[in-house]
């Protein structure tokens, strides 16, 4: 089968032959019809990132498709069935192998790209803002990159809870798309320090929970910004991971949880679980329109270096899709 692969020396992506992915007995085999770009694909593509034990060494962590092979074990999946799914690795390619527990119809009127933007971001969002963030309704969530594929996915969840959003973005447009998705609040955090507009928007009570994807350069603003037993998930260090001077009396005195959160190390159950508990609460309203992907925009894969590139600047807001043929 076709599938982007990356060049050793260069780090550089093109088309070239992989193999085809063996089928089990409770395995689908879906001809892929997009894919879409994650950070972690940055890393892995220079190594930084390897993927799990037994897991393709191909990037690529959601796909939608169409069914060409069902599991002599499966049931409730035909041939010729659209899917769309959360992947360990391989979604770059012509072909990939899910278990059938992984697999989600996509709704009639979604398309391939649209189900593709849905699986990473949407179940990372979930699976912080519900399953460790415990959000409830009328509680406030200060989601930083709120324009980014899980920012705008966790906007629109957190909105659909019955939550207050605040959210930082570095433009006037993504700061527009963000309040368009359903924030109350979004902060330019390029004008300088979020954390006092924080306490301005909530009278001083700090919010309930964060999600940062920044890291050490936040941490203190974080902690200023939360509320008492207020929760702080870290899904990503994209500023950096170390930090000097850190008094740690502060978590103590306001009963703050400080958690790690990655979706790509869950279990093989934990992720059947997870894609369970979603597909409940979120393919009816996408079914209905109340929630939606949010697609920067949509390339041919065999400008994949492209597209690479355009997230390493920083420019997108939202998803960013490849057409997979």
């Amino acid at each position: 089968m076709k599938a982007i692969l990356v060049d050793e020396n260069s780090k550089n992506l093109y088309l070239g032959q992989a193999d085809m992915p063996s089928i089990s007995a409770n395995d689908l085999l879906v001809k892929v019809k997009a894919t879409a770009l994650n950070r972690a694909d940055l890393l892995q593509k220079r190594g930084l990132y390897p993927p799990p034990k037994g897991a393709s060494p191909i990037l690529g962590l959601e796909m939608s498709g169409v069914i060409e092979v069902v599991g002599e074990n499966v049931q409730g999946w035909n041939v010729g069935d659209r899917v769309f799914a959360l992947l360990p690795g391989g979604g770059y390619a012509e072909h990939v192998t899910i278990p059938a527990s992984m697999a989600m119809p996509i709704p009639d009127h979604i398309t391939y790209e649209e189900a593709a933007a849905i699986p990473e971001v949407f179940l990372t969002a979930y699976l912080n803002l519900f399953w460790l963030g415990q959000l409830k309704k009328d509680e406030t969530v200060l989601i930083h990159a709120g324009a980014s594929g899980v920012g705008t996915a966790a906007i629109q969840l957190a909105r659909e809870t019955g939550a207050r959003v605040i959210v930082t973005a570095g433009s006037e447009k993504k700061r527009e798309l963000c309040l368009s998705l359903g924030a109350k609040y979004a902060i330019d955090y390029k004008a300088g320090s979020f954390s006092p507009k924080i306490k301005e928007i909530t009278e001083g009570k700090g919010v309930h929970l964060i999600l940062d994807f920044i890291g050490a350069p936040y941490w203190q603003q974080n902690i200023d910004s939360l509320s008492r037993d207020g929760k702080l998930i870290l899904i990503g260090v994209m500023g950096g991971s170390k930090l000097d001077g850190v008094d740690l009396g502060e978590l103590l005195f306001k009963r703050i949880q400080v958690i790690g959160s990655a979706l790509r190390s869950q279990s093989a159950e934990q992720k059947v679980t997870l894609t369970s508990a979603f597909g409940d609460f979120a393919l009816p309203k996408f079914a209905a329109g109340a929630l939606k992907p949010v697609i920067d925009s949509t390339w041919d894969w065999n400008k994949v270096n492209e597209a690479h590139t355009h997230m390493e600047q920083n420019n997108n807001a939202g998803k960013i899709v490849l057409r997979v043929h």
